[in-house]
């Protein structure tokens, strides 16, 4: 049996679906992946631009993609720019993080490449194709059905997310860290925890926001529902009096030193 573009998502056997959209998502991201080193290709500016407005605008961000949809006819970002200075902030972070747990050279680099390839892109490509595959399947708006989520926008959502909880708990955290946020005061508590709680509220926002924006989806306030258990969470926190800064810095130290 053949089976088109245009057919439901939901008609199409799993199996099916997943060989189609995967392979479209892996052409797409082979020629995105392949101008990776192509540094004078690369638009730095615009992407230190959109860096800048995740934290003031993120809403502009995302009107970007449209744009390139109208032009480029895909949502997905086609210039690597942001991804590559999304790994120098890693880098320089790393150094930071290096020197608060005073690691030696193979632990900061053992710590860079954690925090890279497990924190960034492996944690990124399992919630991406989650919510690729749950957007595809269960979002897509009936009278668009002939149309789907890309895979390799669903990633880039992602690394939009990523970036200000790079800042806040890679900067703001480690810069604040020794003389503040470790101590055993309460304030120290509640500051460093409420850190956390800035941070991961905005990568749930961010990627609501990634997701209601495009036209074909439809109820895309339910990824906002999570922030509700991480506010639950965050009061635990505070009343259990558990420093989530100390206990992080703690697991990265014991996982790379």
């Amino acid at each position: 049996m053949h089976y088109s573009r245009s057919d439901s998502l939901d008609s199409l056997p799993l199996p099916l679906f997943c060989r189609m959209y995967c392979s479209d998502a892996a052409a797409k991201r082979y020629k995105y992946l392949r101008r990776i080193l192509r540094f004078e290709q690369m638009d730095f500016e615009f992407a230190f631009w959109q860096m800048v407005y995740l934290f003031v605008s993120p809403q502009k961000v995302y009107r970007n993609f449209h744009y390139r949809k109208q032009t480029k006819a895909q949502f997905a970002r086609d210039d690597p720019a942001f991804l590559v200075l999304l790994a120098m902030w890693l880098f320089v972070s790393s150094i930071g993080f290096a020197l608060v747990l005073k690691l030696s050279f193979y632990g900061f680099l053992k710590f860079f490449l954690y925090v890279v390839l497990v924190d960034c892109i492996g944690i990124g490509i399992l919630v991406a194709t989650a919510l690729w595959f749950v957007t595809n399947r269960l979002m897509v708006k009936p009278a668009c059905r002939d149309q789907d989520v890309e895979w390799g926008y669903a990633f880039d959502v992602h690394l939009n997310a990523f970036f200000p909880v790079l800042f806040i708990l890679h900067v703001v955290l480690v810069l604040l860290y020794h003389v503040f946020i470790a101590q055993p005061w309460f304030i120290s508590l509640l500051f460093g925890n409420t850190l956390y709680l800035m941070a991961v509220g905005y990568y749930i926002y961010i990627t609501f926001l990634g997701y209601s924006c495009l036209p074909i989806l439809q109820n895309t306030q339910v990824l906002l529902y999570p922030l509700t258990g991480l506010i639950f969470f965050y009061v635990c926190s505070l009343a259990l009096t558990t420093n989530i800064s100390t206990i992080v810095m703690d697991f990265y130290y014991y996982r790379v030193a």
